[in-house]
């Protein structure tokens, strides 16, 4: 029985998390399907197929299309379609139902008799045409064609795909180093703060001193690297205090957390810096290979610090100290250098998501990365990796951080309230945290 329950603890930890992610990617999509009905060329393109499919080339046909540039085209397009295939269309009407009513009346007076009405999604549903056969009987019973719409999930499009990912790259690239330090048995809270005030340097550096929005490439690089080295500077300033003085990690960093939020606000006074160059978004919105630059760079990271953490000695050092630091010291493990170098990685981390963040947005300010810590520290504990150290990896903190993200963006779709989101929010954190406690309980 014992180790039934440990198997099934298992399954929530880890790799076993991606099937959680799977299963719940499987019940959004299920919600959020929705029909779609197609507009513009390609909808005209498949409606005259259609039309030349079932009435042939001698057939009788009335174009009708709503207002806007993507039925103008749909129209057009199912104009060519139609005149491609033999049949001329008696009329093409782009506009309203006035506009309908004024060509039908002129076709019934003409003594028209009329095979079908080929026409945009939302035609049928006019007045004008579901009383055609009363109003108009001239024209006989025409058939109304509209191009075939299709179900498919919200959630699935790609763009709501790429929003997501868009959405987890700060959080994501800022849980690599909290992944290091929760596994060497530490915490750093003021990783949401870095954030804000890496952001707030780099852009600070470029307004200032690279030129602003004419700034060039190499004042844009400069002015990231600052930031970043600063942040870094600040997590072995954390690794320090914690490893040799043996502070508590999360005094040490709930300090710095006020100090570096206090700095990013006091360098500009409260206020954002937005007179940045345009090629400053490459790194946050621009994409290659059809990827958004900052999602390879998280990916890239993912690869590096994963392949660190499990086939590198300082990587095994690191779970060395976080499973029995008092072993890892007795078997000639350099603790506080490892430990050190963990909140190193994490400040660097850091400060490169907030140049990250702010190349999103093409600006710079002191609230950004406000709560981030919350979000960081569930990715890595919803993937697997425990709070006491000693336990954890890359893949599943990846994993964890998707999990996170999905649920949100799922409740956004379903339009559930931000403050229930808070809710089930909490309430996923806390089931990881119980289920650690479980699975260390039951090893």
């Amino acid at each position: 029985m014992r180790e039934r329950w440990n198997q099934l603890l298992a399954a929530f930890s880890g790799q076993g998390m991606l099937g959680v992610l799977l299963l719940v990617c499987v019940l959004l999509s299920a919600a959020t399907v929705v029909r779609e009905e197609p507009t513009g060329p390609l909808a005209g393109t498949r409606l005259a197929q259609a039309v030349l499919a079932r009435f042939g080339p001698t057939a009788s046909v009335l174009v009708v299309a709503g207002e806007g540039a993507e039925n103008q085209a749909l129209a057009e397009s199912l104009r060519r379609g139609m005149i491609q295939g033999g049949i001329t269309p008696v009329a093409v009407v782009v506009g309203n139902p006035v506009d309908t009513r004024h060509e039908l009346e002129g076709l019934s007076r003409a003594g028209t008799v009329l095979d079908a009405i080929a026409c945009s999604s939302e035609v049928p549903d006019w007045l004008v045409l579901r009383d055609l056969p009363r109003l108009f009987p001239v024209l006989g019973t025409p058939a109304l064609i509209v191009p075939d719409g299709s179900a498919w999930p919200r959630f699935l499009t790609r763009e709501n795909l790429l929003n997501i990912m868009g959405q987890i790259t700060v959080i994501a690239i800022v849980a690599v180093g909290m992944t290091l330090v929760v596994v060497v048995g530490g915490i750093d809270l003021s990783v949401g703060s870095l954030i804000g005030l890496s952001a707030i340097v780099c852009a600070d550096w470029i307004s200032r001193h690279g030129g602003g929005e004419n700034a060039g490439v190499g004042s844009m690089v400069v002015g990231g690297l600052l930031a970043v080295v600063l942040c870094g500077a600040v997590g072995t300033a954390h690794g320090t205090l914690v490893a040799l003085l043996g502070a508590p990690p999360f005094l040490v960093t709930l300090g710095v957390m006020l100090m570096a939020r206090g700095t990013a606000q006091e360098m500009t006074n409260g206020e954002s810096i937005a007179n940045l160059p345009e090629r400053f978004v490459w790194l946050g919105r621009d994409t290659t290979w059809g990827m958004p630059n900052g999602v390879l760079l998280m990916l890239g990271l993912f690869v590096a610090a994963g392949l660190m953490l499990r086939w590198t000695v300082l990587g095994r050092h690191m779970l060395a100290v976080g499973g029995n630091i008092r072993a890892a010291r007795l078997a000639g493990v350099p603790v506080n250098r490892v430990m050190v170098t963990a909140y190193t990685l994490c400040g660097l981390l850091a400060g490169l998501g907030g140049v990250v963040l702010a190349s999103q947005l093409k600006s710079a300010s002191p609230t950004y990365g406000e709560g981030y810590e919350l979000m960081v520290i569930a990715s890595v504990v919803v993937g697997g990796t425990s709070l006491a150290g000693g336990q954890g990896g890359l893949f599943g903190t990846l994993v964890g951080a998707l999990l996170i993200a999905v649920i949100n963006n799922g409740m956004n779709l379903l339009g559930i309230s931000p403050f229930a989101q808070k809710i089930v929010l909490g309430s996923v954190i806390l089931m990881a945290v119980l289920l650690d406690r479980l699975r260390r309980r039951g090893s």
